[in-house]
């Protein structure tokens, strides 16, 4: 295949809208090629987009959509000649799910939080979800083994351990939410910071987001621990950001913080809520090592659903919406509540500014990742909405002001000139968290990239419009969408990674000690990865 003639935005390798012509062979960028010509004269061409932060399988989602069934009636999907139906909205069944990440020439997406117990529920809806490569992150911060071991500061027992968890799980990246914190959530408490212990365990969230950096590099995995910070959602702790960032890169570390929105808010209760986004983005500008994804708020529903069991029961009483809440066993709890952002609440117009605001505060956009917590903050296919806030000052003014007022006096957003460039947008949505993620054939178009590539009719009167419906997107060097309608139903890998390490022996009598499920029936067998492939570590 042969694309020609396009305006190509290319941040891993340099390139700021030439007009060039791209070349596919047996599923990759190569040099020179023949076959179909896509005529791209007057399109821009990305790379595939990469998203690394999304909540799209597993038992949390699955609730989720048990829990909405005004979604199903909301937003049905009916089947095409290609396609099947579905329903969408808030949390989309997983065949629309893949489809509307393709119409927006998304071609890989990360799961961000994967029980271990339940890993192998996680790996069947993978499998289920067509048109992108994905993996899932699989969560740590309150594992049983994980406390044990660094209370007893024995490392190498540490390390063999979250090896064989990650191989186990079939998981690409550790991930850490409220770490301590939902531990203490089985006995009714929390965490208020970084030094606070531990229910039966002795050791703070401190320990266990140093331990894990530590470990994580000790084992070369590609991507950074992932962390969900400490007293999310609350106002007055945005400290607890900058006092994680710091703790982690201090060690010369790496450390993403996620959906960091919700853990940038100022004032001393939610009637005094105002952004803190200036004293975060100082943290992320000033450490090396560090680099987070936004959680952008987009009005509307949303389906709030997190393993921050203590957060979600907050919000429960918060809005009195259905709340849903589990604890599994050793490892994880989880929670899930409604919610609709609402433009004229203040609260939310506030919430709004502060995403938009950490996004245009942090100086390198290689620090930064567009999310919206899909679908906590607002759904994924949104994404086009934030690309114009982020590229036109007039369209956030224009919604700010219909917002409730008081939010500009509470952020520094109206004062902010940044535009971001189709370039930056590029590396936000692309180069950036494919590199993040260690993904080292995606997020760009050079010689020897996976052939996923995503050509738009880019209109500046209507930057939503133009990223909401690409005009072709192209998988593994075929097309699957063309004038934004899926054409080819395409199925993507499943990528993890095998770090080296055994569990410890004493882990393996306190799990038939401890579990309701033996050891045996733990690990994720290969055949729930039919599409897979294993990301070197190192």
């Amino acid at each position: 295949m042969i694309i020609k003639n396009g305006t190509v935005y290319d941040p891993l390798n340099g390139i700021k809208g030439e007009r060039m012509d791209l070349f596919i062979e047996g599923g990759r960028m190569v040099e020179e090629a023949k076959g179909e010509v896509i005529d791209a004269s007057g399109l821009i061409v990305f790379p595939g987009g990469v998203d690394l932060h999304s909540h799209i399988a597993g038992s949390k989602v699955n609730l989720g959509r048990l829990m909405r069934p005004e979604d199903h009636r909301r937003d049905p999907v009916p089947r095409t000649e290609v396609t099947r139906s579905g329903t969408g909205y808030t949390v989309p069944t997983t065949y629309v799910t893949g489809y509307r990440y393709a119409v927006l020439g998304y071609t890989t997406v990360m799961e961000a939080a994967m029980p271990p117990l339940t890993a192998r529920h996680v790996h069947e809806e993978l499998d289920d979800i067509p048109m992108v490569d994905k993996g899932a992150f699989t969560m740590m911060g309150n594992n049983h083994f994980v406390m044990k071991y660094l209370k007893e500061g024995n490392w190498e027992k540490l390390r063999n351990f979250v090896a064989w968890l990650l191989k186990a799980t079939k998981g690409y990246a550790i991930k850490l939410v409220n770490p301590g914190g939902v531990e203490n959530w089985k006995w009714g408490k929390n965490v208020e910071g970084l030094d606070d212990q531990v229910e039966n365990y002795g050791v703070t969230p401190r320990e266990i987001i140093r331990g894990l950096a530590r470990v994580n590099e000790e084992l070369g995995l590609p991507h950074p621990i992932h962390v969900h910070c400490n007293k999310l959602g609350t106002p007055g702790k945005f400290g607890i950001v900058v006092d994680t960032v710091e703790t982690v890169v201090a060690e010369r570390g790496r450390i993403h913080i996620t959906h960091i929105q919700f853990n940038s808010y100022g004032g001393e209760d939610w009637a005094t809520l105002s952004s803190a986004a200036p004293e975060v983005a100082k943290a992320i500008n000033r450490s090396e090592g560090a680099t987070c994804d936004l959680g952008q708020v987009i009005f509307g529903e949303a389906t709030t659903m997190t393993g921050d069991g203590p957060w979600q029961h907050q919000l429960f009483r918060l809005t009195g919406n259905k709340w849903y809440n589990s604890d599994v066993e050793m490892e994880v709890g989880a929670g899930i509540v409604p919610y609709t952002f609402k433009p004229k609440s203040l609260v939310n117009a506030v919430q709004w500014t502060i995403g938009l605001e950490v996004a245009l505060l942090v100086e390198d956009p290689w620090k930064v990742v567009l999310t919206t917590d899909h679908p906590n903050a607002g759904p994924f296919y949104r994404y086009p909405k934030v690309i114009e806030w982020l590229m036109s000052r007039k369209a956030r003014e224009k919604t700010l002001s219909e917002v409730h007022r008081a939010a500009s006096s509470r952020s520094t957003l109206p004062s902010l000139d940044r535009e971001y460039s189709l370039y930056e947008i590029a590396v936000i949505t692309r180069a950036a968290p494919a590199r993040l993620l260690g993904l080292r054939r995606k997020g760009h178009l050079g010689v020897g990239a996976d052939a996923d590539v995503a050509l738009y009719e880019f209109r500046e009167d209507d930057i939503e419009g133009s990223f909401s419906r690409a005009k072709y997107v192209i998988k593994d060097g075929e097309i699957v969408v063309k004038d934004g309608r899926v054409v080819k139903e395409h199925w993507g890998k499943t990528f993890w990674v095998s770090p080296p390490g055994e569990l410890p022996e004493d882990a393996r009598e306190e799990f038939e000690r401890y579990y309701t499920v033996s050891l045996e029936n733990y690990p994720v067998e290969p055949e729930y990865l039919p599409r897979s492939e294993v990301i070197p570590c190192g």
